[in-house]
């Protein structure tokens, strides 16, 4: 893996420069997948680097790695969002109920699928919030993926779905989610696939992300 280790500053007033640097980051780094960080001082100056910070540097989050962003980001550019507790928050809490899935699993499969955007297309082809393939759609009842009641309802009833093939083991479900069922029973385990790997990872992690939220808002 390639690691061409970014430096650059630029002032937030200047318009358009971020896109001379977007330019210069697909030329210069083509082959890196690191993410990229920000820190803005005191003079508005953003100083961007794909070197991971130390802890309480000051640089936080601004490029996702094409490893772990969602899969229906097209733009590396997008900002991977903070927690969103509230967005579709009643259709979420709705259909966890129904089908017995922990709402907070929901909504962190939801961030890691799409952001929360509707109108989410993958390269494979899979859309909506919860990334439906057009057979698991027909699969589980939903006519229109991009309505967002319907794909919720779809993407939950697969979840649930998944869970009790699983018998409620979490890393599967999520890993099944990403990879079908049939390769996580194939490997007996978390397929050898690294996007799938970093899937898991990042659907868990948002999950107790999550699950702290709610317990401070409590």
């Amino acid at each position: 893996m390639m690691d061409c280790q970014i430096k650059y500053s630029f002032n937030r007033r200047v318009v358009g420069v971020i896109f001379s640097f977007g330019l210069l980051m697909t030329v210069a780094c083509s082959t890196a997948t690191a993410d990229v960080y920000v820190l803005r001082d005191a003079n508005g100056v953003a100083h961007l680097t794909n070197v991971t910070p130390k802890k309480h540097s000051g640089y936080t989050l601004f490029q996702k790695s094409a490893w772990t962003a969602p899969k229906a980001w097209h733009d590396g550019f997008k900002i991977l969002p903070r927690l969103n507790v509230h967005t579709y928050d009643d259709e979420i809490r709705h259909y966890a109920k129904q089908f017995g899935v922990d709402p907070t699993l929901v909504r962190a499969v939801m961030h890691a699928e799409s952001a929360f955007n509707p109108n989410a297309v993958s390269s494979a082809g899979a859309g909506g919030l919860m990334q439906l393939m057009p057979q698991t759609a027909e699969r589980f009842g939903v006519a229109d993926r991009f309505n967002p009641e319907e794909n919720i309802a779809g993407g939950v009833a697969y979840l649930a779905f998944l869970l009790d093939l699983f018998h409620g083991d979490r890393q599967l479900a999520v890993a099944a989610y990403n990879a079908g069922e049939g390769a996580v029973q194939k490997y007996s385990g978390v397929p050898p696939y690294n996007e799938t790997q970093n899937y898991v990872t990042r659907v868990l992690d948002l999950q107790k992300r999550y699950v702290a939220k709610a317990e401070q808002s409590q």
